[in-house]
């Protein structure tokens, strides 16, 4: 009887080593745990679950399941139960179904030229000999926005102000790292020029190109670059205090090197054609609104927006301008996506697969930041960032970023 007991507990413990390494090692376990605690979807579309032998099951009827195949009937919060082959619960789900939400997606080249809140410090500088701006604490990077409790409007408009101070000490007030800060300067007289100066090479204005991310048609709102505008010396987010973004016309194409990142070369300064205003400039994009309706000559009705618990690894494609015949959609590969809880530029990593694409850029280039990036029908995310070292691969962020950061820019107005 002993004996039979011991085979008992043998063969039963066997079985139960091999199912928690089942568990653990199996692809069902290794699905589970990608999967997100609530999981986003539009009223009326189906997603098929990646769960192995695991089977859907709800009790509510707003949710239709077919085994891992799941489809919101209405609006609302839905709890679904993973069951190991159907039989026994191994997880649960939330399920957020909501009204189907369509952009216009973007792809256009765009040109993006704004005037900053305020007077950039790129440099300080001696004046006969010594630096006003150093002595009194200035550096690289920070933002003059008053002198003597005046808004500075331009450089020039700064440096008529120092110069009338005829030598009398003034009150700067900055922006350093988000915080505001206030100091006295004592300008100092410049021999060459007989003028007073502050010792600082300062900047009011940049101009670049990127591409439109999206439109939306419902507030007249759009987002590109999905990334910010920084000054090129310094790295710092350039503040906004007005803003254009123009139509642009690609007329050069440098491709992309290994070290070395291509580049789009577009004209929109010389004939300006203003699409909308620049509002913001974040480090998710800028975003503003544009005068007239936009759209996309590929999808003229639209795309919904798939979050980011949709996205998968796999085909997708990118809209982009690198020529002077419009946007074309060009054949990418996700090879990784993240699951994130805060906002990020690196949402994805994006490969470059279509031939066309490889041939006239190399890959991934400066100017194409704001792509919007499509997979499944949705548009899922924009172009962030290349490869430095490898131009046929770059990151991208979730669309759900971007828009969060604009409803946010609404809020606060």
């Amino acid at each position: 009887m002993r004996k039979r007991i011991g085979w008992f507990r043998k063969i039963t413990g066997v079985l139960l080593s091999a199912l928690a390494a089942w568990m653990i090692f199996s692809p069902t376990s290794q699905a589970l745990r990608t999967l997100p605690e609530t999981y986003r979807l539009n009223v009326g579309e189906t997603y098929t679950l990646n769960v192995g032998v695991a089977v859907l099951s709800s009790a509510d009827e707003r949710l239709n399941l077919n085994s891992n195949t799941l489809t919101a009937r209405e609006k609302g919060e839905a709890e679904v139960s993973l069951n190991l082959f159907g039989l026994f619960p191994i997880g649960k789900m939330r399920i957020q179904a909501g009204d189907e939400q369509r952009l216009m997606p973007g792809g256009e080249a765009v040109g993006v030229a704004l005037a900053t809140k305020g007077v950039l410090i790129i440099g300080v500088s001696d004046v006969s000999g010594k630096s006003p701006a150093q002595s009194a604490g200035l550096r690289a990077g920070d933002v003059i926005e008053l002198v003597n409790g005046q808004p500075v409007n331009s450089s020039q408009h700064l440096v008529d102000l120092v110069s009338s101070s005829k030598g009398l000490p003034l009150s700067l007030t900055f922006e350093r790292s988000g915080s505001k800060r206030t100091v006295t300067l004592q300008p100092t007289l410049d021999s060459a020029s007989g003028l007073y100066r502050m010792g600082a090479w300062v900047r009011d204005s940049t101009a670049g190109v990127g591409t439109l991310s999206y439109y939306n048609p419902q507030n007249r709102t759009y987002g590109a670059l999905g990334h910010a505008i920084n000054d090129g010396d310094t790295g710092k987010l350039l503040p906004v205090r007005e803003g254009s973004l123009l139509k642009a016309d690609i007329v050069d194409v440098k491709k992309g090197q290994k070290g070395n990142p291509g580049e789009l070369r577009g004209s929109f300064l010389r004939d300006q054609v203003i699409l909308g205003s620049i509002e913001e400039n974040t480090n998710l994009g800028v975003f503003g609104e544009l005068d007239a309706p936009y759209v996309n000559p590929l999808y003229p009705d639209g795309l919904p927006i798939g979050f980011q618990e949709t996205v998968k690894t796999g085909p997708a494609t990118i809209l982009s301008t690198i020529d002077g015949e419009g946007i074309k959609e060009y054949a990418v590969e996700i090879v990784q996506a993240s699951r994130q809880m805060a906002p990020s530029q690196k949402s994805m990593i994006l490969k470059v697969t279509d031939p066309r694409l490889l041939q006239t850029t190399g890959g991934i280039v400066q100017g194409m930041s704001g792509s919007p990036i499509l997979q499944n029908g949705h548009i899922i995310g924009a172009v962030t960032h290349v490869f430095v070292d490898d131009p046929t691969h770059g990151y991208g962020l979730y669309i759900e970023w971007m828009l969060n950061a604009a409803e946010a820019l609404d809020d606060a107005a």
